[in-house]
C-alpha cells in the first residue's frame, strides 16, 4: 500500500465528485496511472466505524460493477454460492482476509465480524468485491477475481479523471 500524495486525493476527490474520508492508502493503481482502489481507514475521522476497507474509486470500474449488477451476476453468484461448497469455503476464507486486514490496521469492536459485500453469507455490492480482488491480488476473493475478469479493461479509454497521478 502506498500513501496518498495530494495528487491522489485530489483524483480520487474527481472521481467520487466529494472529498474522500478516512483514506489511508492507495490499495491499487489502474494501468492509466491512477488510484482506483482506496484503503479506507476502519473508523472514520468521526469516529463512525467504517467497513469497507477497499474502496472503488474509478468511475469507469464502478459503473461497469453496476451493469453486472444490473445484469443479475450477484444472484447468479449468491445461487452458486448456495450450491458448491468449495466456492462457499473459498469465500469464507475472502471474508476472513478481508476482516484481518481492516483488524490490522485498527480494531474496530463494533465491526469486528462484519466483512464487506455481504461476505461470507451473501452475495452484494460487486465494486466490493472487485476493490478487494485489486487490492488484495488473485486467488483471495473468488467472486472479486470473476468481478475482474468480467470488467476489464475498464480503462481503455484514458484515464477517469485528469491526467495520470505521476505526471
Amino acid at each position: 500500500m502506498v500513501q496518498p500524495s495530494e495528487a491522489d486525493l485530489d483524483i480520487v476527490a474527481a472521481q467520487l465528485g466529494r472529498a474522500p474520508r478516512g483514506t489511508r492508502a492507495i490499495a491499487h493503481r489502474c494501468p492509466c496511472g491512477n488510484p482506483d482502489v482506496v484503503e479506507t481507514s476502519p473508523r472514520l475521522p468521526d469516529g463512525t466505524p467504517f467497513p469497507t476497507l477497499f474502496y472503488l474509486t474509478c468511475p469507469h470500474a464502478t459503473a461497469a460493477c453496476s451493469r453486472l449488477e444490473s445484469a443479475g451476476v450477484m444472484r447468479d453468484m449468491q445461487e452458486r454460492l448456495s450450491t458448491d461448497p468449495v466456492l462457499a469455503e473459498r469465500y469464507e476464507k475472502a471474508a476472513e482476509d478481508y476482516v484481518a486486514r481492516r483488524k490490522a490496521i485498527e480494531d474496530v469492536p463494533e465491526i469486528a465480524k462484519v466483512a464487506a459485500g455481504g461476505m461470507p453469507d451473501r452475495v452484494k455490492c460487486l465494486h466490493v468485491h472487485l476493490g478487494h480482488a485489486l487490492a488484495a491480488g488473485r486467488g483471495v476473493n473468488p467472486f472479486g477475481d470473476e468481478v475482474r475478469d468480467a470488467v476489464e479493461p475498464w480503462w481503455v479509454g484514458g484515464p477517469c479523471v485528469g491526467k495520470k497521478a505521476d505526471e
